[in-house]
């Protein structure tokens, strides 16, 4: 067996590198001509390290990651609404890890040019199209010029290639653009002092606005974290679109996002300063596509964000992905030659517990008990029992957290 993977982000390395080690051949096309270290910070949740500690990975992601050990949830203006262990603190059986997408991607490009070779990895080769018929499928590129590239055939393709999906586009042609409801979210990185013990991750806010803050990796100096920080802001009612396209690599404006500072009052970490100190940080609309009535059609399949693109809430986005690659990986090593059979378990499996991922996070998924506090006390609380009291809050976050474990559950065998 033979297979195309379209897109060299997390999910395309990790499907690769999970293809591999159940002895199925496959080539990676990517468009960008280097794999760089783009983006900011991200968590993987333990579920998804745990297939990552699978494939050998574990020490290289300690090297340039930090352990996540607790998570709080608190007011805009500080005031503590929920508090909870994670990763090995929280009892799971491997960590939670804060670390930067670039450097996720890049410990994933390593390992996928050390186990498969470099011949396998196709850089500066976008996706122009493909054609599929009983015995295998067709993929035609184009270089960054524009012209005639890589010409490809294989038992399978699978598109991981994001939110702007080439393959979804070719499957789904009415489908349209992105769905924005008015959220901008604005990223960014820098060392800055530690703050609680170095392992905790601070999300504030609420209905208007939300700031999360937590350490991605060691600084550069003693005392200090590389630490993530990001701003999610309503600057539109989502019925026209969004004034600039979805781009990881955008550059803020910094004028826009310091306005939107100044109800944070944070008792861990002063947010103000903290963007101040950043030399450079990036925007992106948040945007998320509807749930898909299929994923797979004939030997043609999605997987992560073309697939499912969700907000980046409760630390879904890559952990996702990388449960996506494990899921169809294990049901093409089972199910040999039947291709057919196993990208239909792969998405009978997949495709509902990522819906309901996607459309619990447009309702701010856990962090809906920050939300819940906000509309109820606008202006801050003595007591939060007498708000929202303990039980109500633990439903709201753990209702979410529920569905992030579910879809880590590999599905029954026949």
């Amino acid at each position: 067996m033979k297979a195309i993977v379209i897109g060299a982000g997390i999910g395309g390395l990790t499907t690769a590198l999970m293809l591999h080690s159940r002895g199925i051949e496959c080539d990676v096309f990517e468009q960008s001509p280097v794999i760089r270290e783009l983006g900011v910070g991200i968590n993987v949740l333990p579920m998804a390290i745990g297939e990552l500690a699978e494939l050998g990975l574990l020490d290289a992601l300690d090297e340039v990651a930090i352990r996540t050990r607790e998570l709080i949830y608190m007011t805009r203006r500080g005031q503590e609404v929920w508090r909870e262990a994670r990763g090995l603190d929280a009892g799971m059986t491997h960590p939670q890890f804060s670390i930067h997408r670039g450097r996720l991607q890049t410990v994933l490009a390593r390992a996928m040019l050390e186990r498969l070779g470099p011949e396998r990895v196709h850089l500066g080769q976008r996706l122009l199209g493909f054609l599929q018929d009983s015995q295998g499928v067709h993929a035609s590129f184009v270089d960054a010029q524009g012209q005639p590239g890589a010409s490809v055939r294989a038992d399978l393709l699978i598109g991981a290639d994001g939110i702007h999906s080439t393959v979804r586009s070719q499957l789904f042609p009415q489908e349209g653009p992105a769905s924005w409801q008015g959220v901008m979210l604005w990223r960014g990185a820098t060392d800055w002092p530690v703050f609680q013990d170095g392992r905790t991750m601070l999300i504030a806010g609420g209905l208007g606005a939300k700031a999360v803050v937590y350490p991605i990796a060691m600084g550069g100096r003693d005392g200090e974290r590389l630490t993530n920080w990001a701003i999610a802001a309503r600057i539109g009612d989502g019925q026209s679109p969004p004034p600039r396209k979805e781009s990881w690599s955008r550059p803020g404006q910094r004028d826009e996002l310091m306005a939107r500072l100044g109800a944070f009052r944070l008792p861990h970490a002063d947010i103000a300063a903290l963007i101040a100190a950043t030399p450079q940080f990036w925007e992106y609309p948040m945007c998320d596509r509807d749930p898909l009535p299929r994923w797979s059609h004939g030997r043609v399949t999605l997987l992560g964000d073309a697939a499912h693109p969700m907000y980046p809430v409760g630390s879904n986005g890559a952990s996702q992905a990388i449960l996506d690659a494990r899921c169809l990986c294990d049901e093409l090593s089972r199910q040999g030659a039947d291709i057919s059979n196993a990208l239909a378990r792969y998405e009978a499996d997949r495709l509902p517990k990522t819906a309901a991922i996607v459309i619990s996070n447009r309702s701010g998924g856990p962090e809906g008990v920050i939300d819940a506090v906000e509309s109820l006390a606008p202006d801050g609380f003595d007591d939060i029992e007498a708000i929202l009291p303990l039980g109500e809050r633990r439903k709201i976050v753990q209702g979410a957290s529920r569905l992030s474990s579910a879809a880590a559950a590999r599905p029954p065998q026949p």
